[in-house]
C-alpha cells in the first residue's frame, strides 16, 4: 500500500483537503491505505505553509470517525445478521448451528466488558485492527454512545498525533514514519503473542478440569461396586466360628 503514498501526496499538494479527507474516511471505514504517513507529510506541509494545522486536525478526526461510524454500522446491520445465521440450526449440519449460541453470548459479554479498550486502543496504537473492531463493534451490539465517546477520544489522538510530529519534524516525516511503523508492528506482535498465550492457558486449563472430571466420575462409578464386593467378604467372616 505504500506504493499508493507518491500518488496520495500528489493528489494531496494538488487537490488539498478533500483528497485527506476522502482517503482518512475510506482507511478508517476498513480500507488499508497508509494514513498515518499520509498525515505525517500533511503536517510536514503545514510548517511549510502549504496547510492549516488546525484545519488539517479538524477534517482528518471528522473523516476518521465518520469511516469508524460506517463500518460500525455496517457490522450491527449486516453483521449482526450474519452472527444469527451462524446460531440457527441447519439442516446439513443435522439440525446443529454453525456456532454455538453459548459461544455467541459469552463473545458479546467479553466484548462488552473489554471492547472498551479495544476501539479506544485500535484508534491511535494498533491501527491497523480499527476496521475489525469497527465491524465486531457493531456485530456484538456495543454500545453507540460508548463507542461514539471512546472512538472520538481515540482518533483525537489517532489524527493528532502523526499530524503534530509531522508538522514538528518536518522534512523528517518520512524517519518519524519508519519509526512509527516499527513500533505499531511490535503492539501489534506483542498483543498477538499475548492474545496466543491466553488461549493456550484456557485450553490447558480446560483439559486438566475435563481429565479431573473424568478421574472423579470413574472413581464414583468403582466405588460401589469396590463396597458390594466388600460387604459379602464380611458377612461371610462374620458367619464362620470363632
Amino acid at each position: 500500500m505504500n506504493n499508493l503514498l507518491p500518488t496520495l501526496l500528489d493528489w494531496l499538494q494538488q487537490v488539498g483537503y478533500p483528497v485527506l479527507w476522502g482517503t482518512v474516511f475510506v482507511a478508517a471505514a476498513g480500507l488499508p491505505l497508509p494514513t498515518v504517513l499520509l498525515l505525517l507529510a500533511a503536517g510536514a506541509f503545514a510548517s511549510l505553509g502549504e496547510f492549516n494545522l488546525a484545519l488539517l486536525l479538524l477534517m482528518a478526526l471528522s473523516a476518521s470517525v465518520g469511516g469508524d461510524n460506517l463500518g460500525y454500522w455496517i457490522g450491527r446491520l449486516w453483521g449482526t445478521k450474519a452472527l444469527n445465521w451462524l446460531e440457527r440450526p441447519h439442516r446439513h449440519l443435522r439440525q446443529r448451528p454453525l456456532i454455538s449460541p453459548r459461544i455467541m453470548e459469552r463473545s458479546r459479554k467479553e466484548f462488552a466488558q473489554h471492547g472498551g479498550w479495544a476501539v479506544f486502543l485500535s484508534r491511535f496504537l494498533i491501527s491497523a485492527l480499527g476496521g475489525v473492531i469497527n465491524l465486531l463493534a457493531g456485530a456484538d451490539l456495543y454500545s453507540y454512545r460508548r463507542f461514539l465517546i471512546l472512538d472520538v477520544l481515540g482518533e483525537t489522538l489517532g489524527v493528532g498525533i502523526p499530524l503534530i510530529l509531522g508538522y514538528a519534524f518536518g522534512a523528517s516525516w518520512e524517519a518519524v514514519g519508519d519509526v512509527l511503523g516499527a513500533f505499531s508492528s511490535l503492539i501489534l506482535a506483542l498483543l498477538l503473542f499475548f492474545a496466543l498465550s491466553i488461549y493456550l492457558i484456557r485450553v490447558i486449563h480446560h483439559m486438566r478440569a475435563s481429565q479431573k472430571a473424568t478421574q472423579e466420575k470413574k472413581s464414583a462409578l468403582v466405588e460401589p461396586i469396590v463396597t458390594s464386593q466388600i460387604a459379602p467378604d464380611r458377612k461371610r467372616s462374620g458367619n464362620l466360628p470363632p
